[in-house]
């Protein structure tokens, strides 16, 4: 658990209800984030996972409910609205650019940051230069804090798959952002694998002081680095509450046990 004090709340998920043509994918789900922590949002296959991360995000607009983000009340959240905002997101399957390097994949991530029109930024001359010089300085800060200099030059399509998911994790933070949305960034991870990613969301956490949503099927992982963790079960909110507090609900262990439906 973060050693990092915990803020106020900054995002607020009231009520949120999401559809597709007739079948429910979220029912009336509430649950808040506060500043600087760990957020996690467990539960069984199909329970609503990503698309509640979709709809925190703007990829999905909700039927019902409103999104309360740093006080402002909005019943949508559009992507480009919530990347300007400071969200950023990686995906339960690897969204990076296969043929190019560790370095450029990361540098796709400043794109909101730049400020240069695109002839100056094409001549790279004078501004253009300087701001090109600016993110690439702030790009190699995250390839030290993923310990990843190695590679910074490979394509990372070369790369194994475990590496391949620390780089999406240094793209989202080349993007400097406020909360941080992680879609199972463990998954097919072996042990070690685990252990090292499991750190650098600590210290992301910690270090940067970032506020942190995650989805992630191993409930060890959860258990230990999670502040609070609501648990989604066919699109319904099931239990709310501090990891332990979480464990030892019925309706959790029944949810993951499959002897409720």
């Amino acid at each position: 658990m973060s050693t990092r004090a915990i803020g106020d709340v900054i995002l607020d998920l009231q009520n949120i209800s999401l559809r597709f043509g007739g079948v429910k994918a979220l029912t009336d789900i509430s649950f808040d984030v506060r500043e600087h922590e760990i957020r996690a949002i467990i539960g069984p296959n199909g329970a609503g996972k990503s698309s509640m991360l979709n709809v925190i995000n703007g990829v999905y607009r909700p039927q019902e409910g409103n999104i309360v983000f740093r006080g402002e009340k909005r019943h949508n959240m559009e992507p480009h609205k919530a990347a300007e905002a400071g969200f950023a997101r990686t995906f339960q399957n690897i969204a990076l650019f296969k043929g190019m390097s560790v370095l450029d994949n990361l540098m796709t991530g400043r794109n909101l940051k730049m400020r240069s029109n695109f002839l100056l930024q094409a001549l790279w001359w004078g501004p253009a230069r300087r701001e090109e010089l600016e993110h690439r300085r702030k790009v190699e800060e995250v390839i030290d804090f993923l310990e990843i200099e190695h590679i910074r030059k490979t394509p990372v399509g070369r790369l194994p798959y475990g590496l391949q998911k620390r780089v999406e994790l240094g793209r989202a933070l080349a993007a400097e952002p406020s909360i941080l949305l992680l879609d199972e960034p463990m998954a097919g991870m072996n042990v070690e694998e685990k252990q090292d990613m499991c750190r650098f969301i600590l210290d992301v956490n910690d270090q940067f002081g970032t506020t942190i949503i995650l989805i992630e099927h191993d409930m060890g992982v959860v258990m230990d680095i999670s502040d609070r963790v609501v648990v989604l079960d066919y699109g319904r909110k099931i239990g709310d509450g501090a990891p332990d507090e979480v464990k030892n609900n019925p309706d959790v262990i029944a949810a993951y046990l499959g002897t409720q439906h």
